[in-house]
């Protein structure tokens, strides 16, 4: 009976969740800081009660391509983040040549705090070879160690991370891995899995979902995995969200399976739910007090209409038609929960994404929604 406790409540609650007034992180435009465009927000609820935020800086402009920072700020109490903000914090800076760095991941590891990332992840731009680095914090989020060059796992290709989080497993099989999804760039797209035992000292490659085909020009309809956020389910299984980049079969979620840790991600499981619209963009996915929570743009075509969904059923189902946080443009989405022991009798879920009025990319904001359907 203990266990059914959290999903019972749920049930009660989930007609009267609603959102806090959002607090705006970041707003582009203007040059502020230097920055031009802030978008890819990643989020997570890092040990002893902090809130940690990221975004990439677009110096330029809103281009994918282009020099960036990583920008971050903290929250020491899970709190709103403050009104206002903590100042932000730069964990990194590429400079003003070549095309620069891509977010990009977060992770919690133990009592460490990972942060994965891409560099020159658009080729053929002048930048260099693709690289995927990985930077550490051991004090939550307040400080970074030098970044960990992973590109050698990788054989040349582009693993661009996320965007979004990594997991750490809470079951069997291989409890405590570290996990990490990315994709491939353009012809050579896909996703694939990087693999950690060692609370994220040592990495190896894991599953791949390669493009069909793959290594050639991109058409509609082809299939063609992109962005993807995992998450771990109640049998210890891995499932990945994943962008749908080419509409292949519908304008909806893909679903990828792995039932071995992320060692492999086998074709024949790859699902695709018409439930869960999806102009194609990155969005968020994560586990929480029984449920599977997922955002994104709730739309077929346009990046507008940010919905939270919920779901009892491990995402077989979704209740109703979720929580609408912002009606207007809005874009990437990220999830992030803390563990059961830090929730309390009001757990929290916080959900960062691009808002805007006229743009999704005018501002990043964080929404703080109680699952206990309080306001």
């Amino acid at each position: 009976m203990l266990a059914l406790l959290p999903l019972l409540l749920a049930l009660g609650a989930a007609a009267r969740w609603v959102p806090t007034p959002d607090t705006v992180l970041w707003v582009s435009g203007g040059g502020r800081g230097g920055v031009h465009t802030f978008r890819v927000p990643l989020l997570a609820a890092t040990p002893g009660g902090a809130l940690l935020a990221c975004a990439e800086g677009r110096k330029r402009s809103a281009a994918d391509v282009g020099a960036k920072i990583i920008a971050c700020r903290r929250s020491p109490d899970r709190g709103p983040t403050a009104c206002p903000p903590p100042p932000p914090q730069v964990a990194a800076d590429d400079g003003w040549g070549g095309d620069g760095l891509n977010l990009g991941a977060l992770a919690g590891a133990g009592g460490e705090v990972l942060l994965l990332f891409a560099r020159c992840a658009h080729p053929p731009n002048s930048c260099g070879p693709p690289s995927t680095l990985l930077l550490r914090s051991r004090d939550g989020g307040r400080s970074w160690d030098p970044p960990q060059n992973l590109s050698h796992l990788l054989h040349g290709e582009v693993f661009a991370p996320g965007p979004g989080s990594g997991i750490q497993k809470q079951r069997e099989p291989f409890r405590g891995r570290v996990l990490f999804c990315g994709h491939g760039s353009l012809e050579r797209d896909g996703v694939s899995l990087l693999l950690s035992d060692d609370g994220g000292r040592s990495w190896r490659r894991g599953g791949v979902l390669p493009a069909i085909p793959f290594g050639a020009p991109r058409r509609p309809r082809d299939f063609t995995p992109d962005e993807c956020q995992p998450y771990e389910l109640p049998d210890g299984s891995i499932a990945v969200s994943i962008r749908n980049q080419n509409q292949f079969r519908c304008r909806c979620r893909m679903v990828a399976r792995s039932w071995d840790g992320g060692e492999t991600l086998p074709p024949a499981a790859v699902t695709f739910d018409p439930a869960l619209p999806d102009p194609a963009v990155a969005a968020g996915a994560a586990v929480t007090q029984g449920l599977v929570l997922f955002s994104n743009p709730a739309h077929e075509s346009q990046r507008v209409n940010l919905t939270l969904r919920w779901s009892f059923d491990n995402g077989t189902t979704w209740w109703g038609r979720g929580l609408r946080v912002w009606a207007g443009p809005s874009g990437y989405s990220a999830l992030a929960a803390p563990p059961p022991e830090d929730q309390g009798s009001a757990p929290l879920v916080y959900l960062i994404y691009e808002k805007g009025r006229s743009l999704s990319t005018e501002s990043v904001s964080l929404a703080t929604i109680s699952l206990a359907g309080d306001p």
